[in-house]
């Protein structure tokens, strides 16, 4: 691990900053303001169909990065000519207009799964900069009105799947996940100039490695906590160092974590079991401070889990939702959803889960001892659209993203 003391001592103090309080409306990165899938929105339309579209805007190539959302504009990445191209959008949130479409990185593209793609990973904002990542195509930053301010080559990122990755803005430091099948590493690089202030090593993944770091309160610090193919690792988020690690079950680590009450949730992607471990812990804690596992059979899980007040939900690939109780994580039900492929992760709002599929029908479910299903809803999606991003709440809309268009539903504003 290396690190820049100038700039560790510039992100130690500004982490010692307060929090910055996002205003109504803004969602400002992955997993949005809470970094947990929860919105503090009420009135937000549980139930729509095609005359609930504001408005619809073709997007430029193809991508599956959710929209970001700050004041009046919405952030999107997409790939141009097969991954040849990379490029950041901005669409005016009233009236779906691009506003600016600037090119970010251009040549020979690397292998990529066809679910994934070369523009997958969500960008992230804080009203100064737009952050956004690329895996062999990089890591960007702009101004919010679309100039570029800095690049950074990271790496090939070798193997045929790809990378989505989030970046996460904290502070004055932007962190991002490098996992890949060789040289795997977590960074945080200066986010007015894009240079080091740490850069620590991870596990190296048998397949690469696709989930977002994810920031949390574990009480006496703050943690960037990151699941893995064969761990999920708490680190210190001004040094890099890592703090904790605990051994998963079995592999793929795409997921996000859920954090609350004191853990976070964790699955690994591949059929296995559904875990809580303790934050605050120190080494190898594994035995020490996993607060409970259940053994997790079905499809693969590829959204992440979603904690809404003592329940626990995940849902797998083909659609199968199960609730656990988030504090001993016994099952409470387990039932099927409205569709018959599940990529995108949950939002949370008013208490309520939404879940979208691939063909962008979503459900909402009222998190309890029992499955309840309060709305289903088709966005009427176009032939061909997959959906593979997560929905977006702001301001009473929800903002849905299929591969190549950009839907508003709700009231206009």
């Amino acid at each position: 691990m290396t690190r820049s003391l100038p700039y560790l001592m510039l992100v130690v103090f500004a982490c010692c900053l307060p929090a910055l309080v996002h205003a109504d409306g803004e969602w400002p990165g992955w997993r949005g303001p809470q970094h947990n899938g929860h919105t503090s929105e009420s009135g937000l339309p549980t139930k729509w169909d095609t005359k609930a579209v504001v408005w619809k805007t073709k997007l430029p190539g193809e991508g599956q990065s959710s929209p970001v959302v700050w004041g009046e504009r919405i952030f999107l990445t997409a790939a141009l000519e097969k991954g040849k191209k990379r490029i950041v959008l901005c669409v005016e949130r009233t009236t779906g207009k691009i506003v600016w479409e600037q090119e970010a990185w251009a040549g020979a593209p690397e292998p990529s799964h066809v679910m994934n793609g070369w523009a997958s990973a969500t960008c992230a904002t804080d009203g100064e900069c737009v952050i956004a990542f690329f895996g062999k195509g990089g890591l960007h930053a702009f101004s919010m009105d679309g100039k570029k301010l800095w690049s950074r080559d990271l790496g090939q990122f070798p193997g045929p799947w790809g990378t989505c990755a989030c970046p996460l803005i904290v502070g004055d430091l932007v962190i991002q996940n490098c996992d890949s099948i060789k040289d795997p590493f977590i960074i945080g690089v200066d986010k007015r100039t894009g240079k080091d202030v740490w850069k620590t090593s991870r596990p190296t993944p048998f397949r690469g490695g696709w989930s977002s770091p994810v920031p949390v309160d574990a009480g006496t610090r703050k943690e960037i906590v990151l699941n893995g193919e064969d761990f999920v690792i708490g680190y210190d988020p001004t040094k890099g160092t890592e703090l904790w690690r605990c051994k998963s079950f079995i592999g793929r680590g795409e997921p996000t974590v859920a954090p609350g009450k004191g853990l976070v949730y964790v699955i690994n992607g591949l059929v296995g079991d559904i875990y809580a471990v303790k934050l605050g812990g120190s080494g190898d804690v594994t035995k020490s401070h996993m607060a409970w596992h259940t053994p997790r059979k079905g499809g693969r899980d590829q959204p992440s889990p979603i904690l809404v007040g003592d329940y626990l939900i995940t849902a797998d690939m083909t659609g199968i939702a199960t609730c656990y109780n988030a504090t001993t994580g016994k099952v409470l039900w387990k039932e099927r959803l409205r569709g018959t492929q599940f990529t995108s992760s949950p939002i949370a709002a008013n208490g309520l889960v939404y879940y979208q599929s691939e063909a962008g029908e979503t459900s909402v479910i009222e998190p309890g001892p029992t499955f309840k299903v309060i709305a289903e809803s088709n966005v009427g999606a176009g032939p061909g659209e997959i959906f593979r991003a997560s929905l977006t709440p702001s301001k009473g809309q929800i903002f849905s993203r299929s591969q190549s268009h950009l839907y508003c539903l709700g009231a206009p504003k």
